[in-house]
């Protein structure tokens, strides 16, 4: 049996040249060489699998390389590779200053390469800052690592920092493609983009892969295969889901949920790649983020197909189910009837209920045809609304007229008012809104009228004293206590069209006149007469003669019972 390496190793780049999608990297490290400008101490950070120790090994070999040495040569004797998880105490980085001092017997430098820096101690580092800041000129350090947070900043503040980025699904499908063709393996482009997705950006994992899929299904390489093998949900399955989404085929879509349960998918799985599927589905909207795809041309071709069927209202409304039923997935403890709740919201975004009975039958017709009836659409009554105009007295809430007697009273014209709404909102318990509830009133009342089109009857004492009491009850009716009380202080006086009020205080005197307009508006309808006005002052004198000695309360109460005198008179009271 021949000895077997995994195409991670087989195909390990050798030169910069075969680095995949690390071109800016391998650029600035072939220029420093060729312009002297490499420095001493390197720091390759970055996610796993993308080239930060390959990069290092071919880095050492160019700088040792003087043009004359064969391709073969590998320099052994100059690279040092330190694991820096087993090696990381300080007696280990003192063996290695301690090396660092002996010059290199072939070629020009001594290149150490630090793997997974981050794993040395605090105290192995203050132990190597000493060295990495001032190395003999013979020495090259290249430090590696997927957690540069780890590194403490002396040490950062010492190196040349390069970021490996991930490798894109589109360099890594193209680098599989080229493998497969190295080893006759006929491979379909959607089976090497689902290894590319499935890598997560390391090189490393998805050679991995393309050899336990390649040792799975042969030389043919297909779709199927691929996705049977790593357990993966295909671009074929989400297409169903929202054909059946679209359909409103409920059923269907808890049917096709559970055979994925029962293949042994998670539903938190399922429901983040229908996300991620109606995300796809948004970018093939519109032309510009295309590019955002990153499938394959023929898969390329269905999303784009699908999309044409959705609005760009359900993508948005179905990403958001989507997505909220992926937040709520951990913490809920029924999590299957929480994706299919999450389902059958999706199906029912374009579902219209009514477009069942379009007729507007109560009974579907199948009923009555299969007894012989013929069967009478329910039409809905017309309702004509006559739309009352919008006069002064449209503030008081009218009762609807009596049928059984009605008495012609003359005719009143009334012009159009139009009312201008304040331009601004307040809060409701500001001094602001009362001011501005005032200026709103008198702005209702600040009309343009024909003053010959107003009733101007003459208005008799008794008449206004009537009115005010039928005002006054009302207030009571309607709960406002307080505005009744005030109205019941002071007897109105009538001196022609001016009704006077006196006060003893100014707080009765701005609560009427907050109240003020609904008030004239009652009084001038009921007395008909327009050219009423309200004056409202205020004597402290009035108060006076509500504020009694003891003695003149003695005597009231003397009045209302004698019997009072006689008991002060028996025990001998004071006053």
């Amino acid at each position: 049996m021949e000895h077997f390496v995994v195409s991670a190793r087989k195909y390990r780049p050798q030169t910069f040249k075969d680095v995949v999608g690390q071109q800016a990297i391998t650029n600035t490290l072939l220029n420093a060489i060729e312009n002297n400008h490499l420095a001493q101490a390197l720091l390759f950070t970055g996610p796993r699998g993308v080239g930060k120790t390959t990069c290092a090994r071919i880095l050492a070999k160019m700088i040792n390389s003087d043009g004359n040495t064969s391709e073969d040569e590998d320099f052994a004797f100059n690279i040092f590779e330190l694991d820096a998880a087993s090696n990381n105490s300080v007696d280990d980085i003192r063996n290695l200053t301690d090396q660092v001092r002996i010059p290199p017997q072939v070629g020009k430098y001594k290149v150490y390469i630090i793997d997974e820096v981050h794993m040395l101690s605090q105290a192995a580092f203050n132990a190597f800052l000493k060295t990495l800041e001032e190395p003999p000129k013979h020495c090259i350090f290249i430090l590696a690592t997927t957690e540069k947070h780890k590194i403490i900043p002396t040490i950062l503040s010492r190196c040349q920092i390069f970021d490996f980025k991930r490798i894109t699904v589109t360099d890594a499908k193209a680098y599989l493609k080229f493998i497969a063709t190295e080893q006759a393996v006929n491979a379909e482009d959607d089976a090497l983009h689902i290894i590319a997705q499935k890598a997560d950006g390391a090189m490393r994992d998805a050679l991995s892969i393309f050899d336990r899929v390649v040792s799975f299904s042969g030389k043919n390489l297909t779709r199927q295969a691929v996705t049977e093998n790593l357990n993966v949900l295909d671009y074929e399955t989400y297409f169903t889901s929202t054909d059946f989404i679209l359909e409103n085929k409920i059923p269907d879509l808890l049917i096709q949920f559970n055979s994925i349960l029962s293949k042994g998918f998670d539903g938190h799985h399922y429901i983040a790649g229908l996300a991620s599927h109606f995300r796809d589905l948004m970018v093939c909207k519109n032309p510009v983020t295309i590019p955002l795809l990153e499938v394959g041309e023929e898969t390329s071709q269905k999303y784009m197909e699908q999309s044409q069927k959705t609005s760009h209202s359900f993508l948005m409304q179905g990403i958001r189910i989507a997505n909220d039923c992926d937040l709520k997935y951990k913490t809920s403890k029924n999590q299957r009837l929480l994706v299919e709740l999450a389902l059958m919201q999706l199906a029912s975004i374009t579902f219209d209920g009514e477009k069942k009975n379009l007729k507007q039958f109560i009974i579907p017709p199948s009923y009555f045809k299969a007894r012989g009836i013929t069967p009478i659409p329910v039409t809905k009554p017309k309702v004509e609304v006559k739309s009352a105009e919008n006069t002064p007295d449209s503030v008081e809430k009218t009762k609807p007229k009596a049928t059984v007697a009605t008495v012609e009273e003359p005719e009143i014209k009334i012009p159009k008012i139009s009312i201008n709404k304040p331009k601004s909102a307040t809060s409701g318990l500001s001094l602001k809104s009362i001011r501005e509830k005032k200026e709103h009133q008198l702005r209702q009342m600040d009309v343009v009228i024909d003053e010959d089109d107003l009733p101007k009857e003459p208005v008799t004492q008794e008449a206004l004293d009537k009115a005010w009491q039928s005002y006054t009850a009302k207030m009571n009716k309607k709960g406002e206590k307080i505005m009744a009380s005030i109205l019941q202080m002071d007897q109105p006086k009538l001196k022609g069209t001016t009704i006077h009020l006196t006060y003893s205080n100014n707080t009765n005197k701005i609560e009427l006149q907050r109240a003020e307009f609904p008030l004239m508006a009652f009084l001038k309808k009921k007395l008909l007469n327009y050219d009423l006005t309200l004056d409202i002052t205020v004597n402290e004198e009035v108060a006076k003669k509500y504020a009694f000695t003891p003695l003149e309360k003695y005597e009231k109460l003397k009045d209302k019972n004698p019997n009072i005198e006689v008991l002060r008179q028996t025990f001998g009271l004071d006053i």
